[in-house]
């Protein structure tokens, strides 16, 4: 029986890891042969002409990932720390709840929010709108996350911080977020990494734009909005480059949860 529960849970388990090597793979197959350097640096090609990059959409991913942590990352930090070390019972109780509905919420309902919200005041797409919708995408990530890694901070560190006369306030922002910042960074990061592939509500936010962007204000390319609206136009280049940008935004995504990870592992810690 050991033997045999061993072998189906060792087959599921590399049942779970082959999906994403066939993903990856296949887009290294499709992506990579479109991978050169005009694909980082030049702007997209007219339809229908071959040729070309995604680099005003690199940059637009960046900007907009940026105004999404700005907004984003300080609110669901200090909500945490509060649900964490402030709280009571009944209204952090009622934040935790509605923390997981919004976590919960379908990435498109939250961009035709944000449409409602930003752009429709502003009268235009903008970056700051994208950033906006991803950034309430990212608040409650960042705040059960935090919240998560302050409660498994020993409570011994907190009493010993009061023992020696600190306040509660000092005691949390010289004792506790230090023992907790691994893990904390590694939630803001794997949260960013979430964000940096969402296409829905970028469509109704920053919409698209096939030059460079004029600043946040305006309307801004992205990779996934780049790679949506190549992968369904009927142009064989264009099929070619969506492949590529969604292996660059894989690896991407890859790179940030590793790094992830090695802020997380003990030898960071240790060093530390």
């Amino acid at each position: 029986m050991n033997a045999i529960m061993f072998s189906i849970t060792g087959i599921c388990a590399f049942a779970a890891v082959s999906v994403l090597l066939w993903i990856l793979g296949y887009l290294v197959w499709n992506g990579g042969k479109a991978l050169n350097l005009d694909f980082f640096i030049r702007l997209p090609k007219p339809p229908g002409e071959a040729g070309g990059g995604m680099a005003n959409a690199i940059l637009g991913s960046a900007q907009i990932i940026l105004v999404a942590a700005v907004l984003g990352v300080p609110v669901g930090f200090f909500g945490g720390a509060y649900l964490a070390e402030f709280g009571g019972t009944t209204f952090p109780s009622i934040v935790r709840y509605t923390a997981d509905l919004l976590n919960g919420v379908p990435s498109i309902v939250i961009g035709m929010f944000a449409y409602s919200i930003v752009v429709m005041p502003m009268h235009q797409f903008s970056a700051f709108a994208g950033g906006a919708a991803l950034s309430v995408i990212l608040i409650p990530t960042t705040i059960r996350s935090t919240e998560q890694f302050l409660r498994a901070v020993p409570q011994t560190l907190r009493e010993g911080a009061l023992a020696l006369g600190a306040s509660k306030w000092q005691a949390v922002l010289t004792v506790v977020m230090p023992a907790a910042l691994h893990g904390i960074v590694t939630g803001i990061l794997l949260g960013v990494a979430r964000i940096a592939g969402e296409t829905a509500p970028l469509l109704f936010t920053s919409f698209n734009n096939r030059y460079w962007s004029n600043g946040l204000s305006q309307p801004t390319a992205s990779m996934p909005v780049m790679i949506f609206t190549y992968a369904i136009s009927p142009y064989s280049d264009w099929h070619r480059q969506a492949w590529a940008g969604g292996l660059v935004l894989l690896v991407l995504m890859l790179l940030t949860n590793i790094c992830a990870r090695l802020v997380l592992s003990p030898g960071a810690s240790q060093r530390t």
